[in-house]
């Protein structure tokens, strides 16, 4: 998943090949380390209080690159740790997340707006037409031209 995503142009790449990264390193230090550390169990997840605040700073920079140290800083932890609770919480990764908010905003915007599917990618933070329509059809089933045409008489 690594390579693949290394390979790849897009715009959600760093984000998610951070939380790859840190996946892989908590994996090689709890299978090759000596003594097994004992990590704490969170049942919660983020506070309502931080996660409140990790949702508004995604809905308010959806078109920009965000990282997830990016996240992390704004609750002054680390990305592991951030990422473990914030999947706690919402019950989705912070890079699916993400990625969810940007298809939610671009079928707002092909509902309700006469934009080009060019420009609703890049206002939703994809870095092409093609990165907007192959999330989208993953995730939606459908491509944007479709969906569009499905709105209108």
């Amino acid at each position: 998943m690594l390579l693949a995503e290394l390979q790849q142009e897009s715009i959600g790449r760093t984000l998610y090949i951070e939380s790859l990264a840190n996946i892989l390193a908590v994996h090689l230090i709890r299978q090759y380390t000596a003594t097994k550390s004992h990590l704490t169990v969170y049942e919660g997840g983020l506070s309502q209080r931080h996660l409140s605040q990790v949702l508004d700073y995604i809905h308010d920079h959806l078109e920009q690159d965000i990282k997830l140290a990016d996240l992390a800083a704004l609750l002054s932890m680390s990305q592991f740790h951030f990422s473990h609770l914030f999947k706690q919480a919402i019950g989705t990764t912070p890079y699916q997340y993400l990625l969810q908010q940007r298809i939610e905003r671009a079928k707002q915007l092909l509902k309700d707006s006469n934009l080009s599917i060019m420009d609703i990618a890049f206002l939703c933070g994809f870095n092409s037409h093609s990165h907007l329509s192959k999330q989208f059809r993953h995730l939606a089933g459908i491509t944007p031209k479709a969906y569009r045409a499905s709105w209108r008489p």
